[in-house]
């Protein structure tokens, strides 16, 4: 049997790293700061992937596909958006190797320099805007509704599989309106789209809010958020809207003419997510067994496993009876897999998949299937039971959903239970500290506070509610009065 991966309690982070190197999710790269998603972690992301992708076309958002590289001048037409990124671009400055004259090998060609630098995608509002001003003309044109699934680079050398790396692989809307109202109107659909899909798809709660100022998306005028909760009491970002406004449109001089026959600037948004829906999933349901993987998004959802012996006339029958059992689960749409490596003892079989997070084991043996029985095992509460054969399709359907719900409740009671509301700066103090979670707090709205609470307990403004009823009150920090609290948390 494999060796147990390490515990939660003992050390959340290496366990973290098991997870998804155990779990055969991903691995390192000798490429410094990047890694490599493996089978099992590309098939999670497409699930997710086509979910989403899914959830937009039904809401009119289109595909398309815009350049890897960016001239470095169209990075400096937005200066809050230059300045945003400038320390996490990687730059194209040749496009030529040559064999060293020397005989070490490869060099950079000195006479291949390019006349622009180019910058590797680190976001794509400027490429996109810089096309757009073709596009748009008149009001006929908008709204321009378009999504591109892509990679990006933000140099980043500390990795962190699937949480930090210099490439990652998302998705980014990039949307173009004719008025205020509209485009705000948009940017919190796609919030709402994301909480719905994190909440239905993945089983995790999230907070939905807005970023303070000081936190906001470069170029943006307002920034959403979702916020999740992992199991060591941290926030995740698992996904942002923007609200650009006319900035984008102004740096790239993208007018149309309106109903009135007057030009006007176009009003934007851009919302995006990424692989890191993946960190944050394992980092909210997992266990110490393993992956704790939501039956909607689970590459399999259900392992069939013969327990086979030396008569071959009895393991030909359990191998067709598996048959049988996952053609019909696939005729329900149920992703499922027979196991029929017999080089395998069963318990390795399954510890492995226990360590993998597939919802459902389906266990055939030779004296059960006698009795018309087959063994069902949950991976998320460990229970195992007998039932009968005679409808089990049915059965398993049931069972996925009621995993689903149950994955998705105790996130919720967890974030219940670690979610707090504190009034001065020394119970602020000491949530953070010992406990940890969500604390809800007055702040004075200053970037100098939120500055000053982060340098003392390393705690961040996460977002500002949506639903947050307002509040009169004072800073826990500064004492000044205060509006509404806001969601403080230590974070990823």
């Amino acid at each position: 049997m494999s060796k147990k991966i390490t515990s939660r309690a003992e050390d959340y982070s290496q366990w973290y790293n098991d997870l998804v190197l155990r779990g055969n999710l991903a691995d390192y790269s000798s490429v410094k700061g990047c890694m490599v998603i493996k089978p099992y972690g590309y098939a999670l992301w497409e699930n997710m992937r086509d979910a989403l992708d899914k959830m937009f076309k039904e809401t009119g958002h289109v595909n398309a596909y815009f350049p890897l590289l960016i001239p470095k001048s169209f990075l400096s037409k937005e200066a809050d958006h230059v300045e945003g990124f400038a320390k996490e671009c990687a730059v194209v400055t040749h496009y030529r190797l040559k064999n060293d004259p020397n005989g070490k090998g490869l060099i950079v060609d000195p006479d291949a320099k390019l006349e622009e630098e180019l910058i590797i995608r680190p976001t794509s509002e400027t490429i996109i805007w810089n096309t757009y001003r073709n596009w748009i003309q008149s009001y006929r044109d908008l709204p321009l509704l378009i999504n591109q699934w892509a990679n990006v680079v933000r140099w980043e050398m500390r990795t962190r599989l699937f949480l930090r790396t210099a490439e990652f692989l998302w998705q980014e809307g990039h949307t173009a309106h004719s008025n205020r109202e509209e485009a705000i109107e948009e940017t919190e659909r796609m919030l709402n789209i994301y909480a719905d899909f994190a909440e239905k798809m993945m089983a995790i709660p999230m907070l939905k809010g807005l970023k303070p100022e000081h936190e906001k998306f470069a170029g943006a005028e307002k920034t959403y958020c979702i916020e999740a909760m992992t199991q060591d009491k941290q926030a995740i970002q698992a996904g942002t809207s923007h609200y650009l406004a006319q900035n984008f449109a102004k740096a790239f001089d993208v007018k149309f003419q309106n109903k009135e026959g007057q030009e006007e600037y176009v009003y934007a948004t851009s919302w995006g997510v990424s692989t890191r829906l993946i960190g944050t999933l394992l980092m909210a349901h997992s266990d110490d067994e393993g992956i704790v993987m939501p039956p909607k998004l689970a590459p399999t959802q259900v392992v069939i496993i013969p327990l086979t012996g030396k008569d071959e006339a009895v393991n030909t029958m359990l191998f067709d009876k598996a048959i049988q059992i996952k053609k019909n689960l696939i005729a329900k749409q149920i992703r499922v897999k027979v196991d029929d490596d017999e080089t395998k003892r069963p318990g390795f079989k399954f510890a492995e998949y226990e360590l993998q997070g597939i919802p459902i084991r389906l266990v055939l043996g030779a004296r059960d299937m006698a009795e018309g029985k087959v063994e069902l095992a949950r991976r998320d509460t460990k229970e195992k039971f007998l039932t009968t054969e005679v409808d089990i399709e049915n059965q398993i359907e049931n069972l996925l959903e009621t995993i689903q719900q149950n994955i998705y409740d105790k996130a919720l009671q967890f974030r219940n239970d670690n979610t707090f509301t504190v009034d001065t700066y020394d119970e602020f103090k000491e949530v953070i500290i010992k406990k940890g979670g969500f604390v809800m707090a007055h702040w004075d709205g200053t970037t100098e506070t939120a500055d000053k609470i982060k340098e003392e307990t390393k705690a961040t403004i996460r977002c500002i509610l949506l639903d947050q009823k307002q509040e009169d009150g004072k800073c826990i920090y500064s004492g000044a009065p205060s509006k509404q609290r806001v969601v403080f948390a230590l974070n990823y």
